[in-house]
């Protein structure tokens, strides 16, 4: 069943969708789920074995064409937005007009659809950038178009998901929860304002949410107005936050509400489906298929029914609880000669054919692929050349010819910037703090020694599930490590774990980004054979069982 054809009956009046609705609870009373029910369940009965309370329902925080239902909002891998309708009609590219971004090309680590923040029936949207900067941009009419935003603040790469629940204080006004690496959920309360301050300063209301590798919105699933939350366990259990109306104390005590939820990549909120006034969950599998759990109106939710498919087109679906783009999403081989070609992701765990030109460019010195280094969320390039650094063809400083290698992982400092690690013939391990630009390092700091007993080094994104970027390296005798990141430049990595061994068997490894849609950071490696295998990370610091999803990659010399 696609989507859109749950939605094919509301073009009849709301009172038609409203009788119809509670026929079809009455109906399907015995078929609600009592929780826990696996992710794939098909029967049980909800709490009470009854019908589900009279929905007060709730304001749609993501209608952009006025119709009164919630659409979809995706950011593509290329960072375009598009607005998705449904059925067989294209989606439309939806435009944000930011100042901050002229050319298009700011792919944004986040962008959350918190509602109606100032009462006029428009939704708005924040966008985060990798810095930290968070941007309030009303819409603008009923078409699929961004207006220039109207608030912006910093300091927001503290958090690692931020969530837009719908009202969590009960004063009819749209508010913001957010979560540090260490658990601790602040609440930021709507105040009715998109100009200057939206928000209530932080209020700490929760502790212990880092237990969680999803946190999502889903409005007001229980019929009280109040905004409610669901959160996954990496491991798969789902878990049920009610709203309470209380700013103090925001949600109830956390109810376990199914089980074998990790079969998703991305758990959305997509307020309500069916019309009976509840909160709605979907799910998207790697493969592109989605499946809608539509909420009973008591905290648990009916058999899921499949949606619709294709959906790897998403990077991330905004209001999809914080999937983080970490601005890498595939590798770069390079032949002997020197010539370099691109494997994208298609966001499934494989990677399309490849792209590039022929050519000598890697043979001008010696090159690496990092995550980027700008406040765009693009990957950059690294080149040394005579001794000299270029990022993106622009160069930085010289002194750069006593390094062997170049690693760069992302945000190692926690400020929101990129950074690059560089390793001496020595084996001493140094961390340059890069600008949020791409256009200048701090000072370098010693942060090692001892890494010349590694043969490969490398590192893009989160290992962990806490948002800070991690690296991994392996050594001679094939044991794989993990350095797991602290946000602190000073000592930027936890101790060495060891999380696999017989790695010694790839001659070529490289960190890719996040390869299936989970927004966590995967590694690929290849075998004598030339066959290219991938690890996936669990988000706890541990990797999936191998998968072979490539082969002749011994054409290549080096994979960055």
């Amino acid at each position: 069943m696609h989507l859109s054809s749950l939605k094919s009956g509301r073009a009849r009046s709301k009172r038609a969708s409203r009788i119809a609705a509670c026929t079809a609870l009455v109906l399907s009373a015995g078929m609600l789920l009592a929780a826990p029910a696996s992710a794939d369940d098909a029967k049980g009965a909800d709490a009470k074995g009854a019908e589900a309370p009279k929905a007060v329902g709730s304001t749609p925080r993501m209608d952009i064409t006025g119709d009164g239902e919630s659409d979809i909002l995706y950011q593509t891998r290329e960072g375009y937005l598009f607005q998705s309708v449904g059925g067989t009609v294209a989606d439309y590219l939806f435009e944000l007009h930011d100042p901050a971004d002229p050319g298009g090309r700011i792919v944004y680590k986040d962008i959350i659809a918190p509602g109606d923040l100032q009462g006029d029936g428009k939704p708005d949207l924040l966008t985060l950038t990798a810095s930290g900067t968070l941007t309030l941009h009303p819409v603008v009419g009923m078409d699929p178009v961004g207006g220039p935003p109207t608030w912006s603040g910093k300091g927001w790469q503290k958090y690692n998901k931020i969530v837009a629940p719908g009202d969590l204080t009960g004063d009819g006004q749209n508010d913001v929860i957010a979560r540090t690496p260490s658990g601790d959920v602040y609440l930021y309360a709507g105040n009715g304002h998109t100009e200057g301050e939206p928000f209530e300063p932080a209020v700490k209301v929760a502790s212990g949410w880092n237990a969680y590798d999803q946190i999502v919105g889903l409005n007001d699933s229980t019929g009280d107005g109040i905004g409610d939350v669901v959160t996954r366990t990496p491991a798969g259990d789902l878990y049920f936050h009610m709203g309470t109306g209380d700013a103090a104390k925001p949600f109830k005590v956390a109810s376990k509400i199914g089980y074998g939820f990790d079969t998703y990549n991305q758990l959305v909120g997509v307020d309500d489906i069916n019309g009976d006034g509840n909160g709605d969950l979907m799910g998207r599998t790697p493969n592109g298929d989605t499946y809608i759990y539509r909420f009973s109106g008591y905290g648990h939710y009916r058999a899921r029914i499949h949606g619709t498919f294709g959906w790897q087109k998403a990077a991330m679906f905004v209001g999809a609880g914080g999937v983080p783009d970490f601005g890498k999403h595939g590798v770069m081989g390079v032949t002997s000669d020197g010539s370099g070609y691109w494997y994208h992701s298609k966001n499934t765990g494989e990677f399309f054919a490849r792209s590039g030109e022929d050519g000598a460019y890697f043979d001008e010195g010696w090159a690496r692929v990092a995550v980027s280094l700008g406040d765009d969320g693009r990957v950059d390039n690294l080149w040394v050349r005579n001794g000299r650094l270029y990022i993106a063809g622009h160069a930085i400083s010289d002194g750069w010819n006593i390094y062997n290698d170049l690693i760069g992982p992302g945000d190692l400092s926690g400020d929101g910037a990129g950074d690059i690690l560089a390793r001496d013939a020595k084996g001493d391990l140094y961390l340059y703090q890069g600008n949020g630009k791409g256009t200048a390092l701090a000072a370098k700091i010693k942060v090692g020694y001892g890494y010349g007993s590694y043969r490969h080094i490398v590192g893009a994104g989160d290992l962990t599930g806490d948002g800070r970027a991690d690296v991994v390296a392996i050594a001679k005798d094939g044991t794989l490590y993990l350095y797991e990141g602290t946000g602190k430049a000073s000592t930027p990595f936890k101790a060495r774990v060891t999380i696999g061994t017989g790695f010694d068997i790839y001659n070529k490894f490289a960190a890719v980004g996040d390869l299936n849609g989970d927004g966590k950071a995967d590694l690929v490696g290849v075998n004598g054979y030339g066959d290219l295998y991938r690890y996936t990370s669990t988000g706890t610091g541990k990797l999936n069982k191998r998968v072979r999803i490539g082969y002749g990659f011994n054409t290549y010399k080096a994979l960055y």
